[in-house]
């Protein structure tokens, strides 16, 4: 058996009246992450790491942001399509462990549903998939409400 660990890290402006889409589902908040797909940043960063952890380089690579085609496209798609790469090549998911910097809103209530909506993704149970949500104390661009970051860890078993 192999096993493979990968880590993610997103960053998305934060525009108002915009929809914000986090974990697959949408979030009511006066503003929005902003981007070329939907700018989920969670899904992204459990793209990035999943991608790194099968040595498939990154989001950026494999669903670029200058094909039109993907363009406003939802990210739960670039997730499931993340997946069937990691899939060709033999891996299934062990776990994830995500964590969200967000000084507004508060999501808390909406994790256990985006847990529900990776796993789903991602072919496992929920408690393979770990959300968890931080502020920065009101520092720097998350502090003072102007972006949202992810981070990611995951591992991968052959």
């Amino acid at each position: 058996m192999q096993v493979r660990v990968g880590f993610g890290f997103d960053v998305h402006q934060l525009k108002a009246d915009h929809p914000f889409y986090l974990g697959g589902i949408l979030i009511p908040h006066t503003h929005g992450a902003f981007g070329h797909s939907d700018a989920d940043v969670l899904l992204h960063v459990i793209c990035d790491a999943l991608l790194g952890a099968a040595n498939l380089r990154d989001i950026g690579h494999q669903f670029p942001d200058t094909d039109p085609s993907l363009k406003g496209i939802d990210s739960k798609i670039l997730l499931a399509k993340t997946f069937d790469l990691v899939k060709s090549k033999g891996f299934h998911l062990g776990n994830i462990d995500c964590t969200i910097c967000l000084q507004k809103p508060k999501i808390n209530p909406f994790i256990p549903e985006m847990k529900e909506v990776i796993a789903r993704i991602l072919e496992c149970e929920t408690g393979q998939v770990s959300i968890k949500a931080t502020t920065t104390e009101k520092l720097g661009y998350v502090g003072r409400e102007e972006g949202v970051s992810a981070y990611c860890v995951c591992l991968i078993q052959s």
